[in-house]
């Protein structure tokens, strides 16, 4: 297997992996806001109706890393190679 190969290879599991965790916070989020929220709350002392709004930055902010930093550079070497 040749380096571009094992880079492309490299790069498609972490966006895999990537994509998996996203999901699996957005479901997480999704079915256990209010325990989640009560935890966050007590944890870092923040107001309970500004968390949901943090969990959308904070999901929308990991998405554009996984596109940037995996996804995009997977399909240049795809287109490349």
């Amino acid at each position: 297997m040749s380096i571009e190969q094992q880079i492309t290879a490299i790069l498609g599991w972490c966006s895999v992996i990537n994509i998996f965790l996203l999901f699996l916070a957005f479901i997480i989020v999704t079915l256990f806001q209010s325990q989640i929220v009560q935890l966050h709350a007590r944890l870092f002392g923040l107001n309970k109706q500004e968390i949901p709004a943090l969990y959308f930055e904070y999901l929308g902010h990991y998405k554009l890393l996984i596109l940037i930093f995996n996804l995009v550079p997977y399909i240049a070497i795809k287109v490349v190679l």
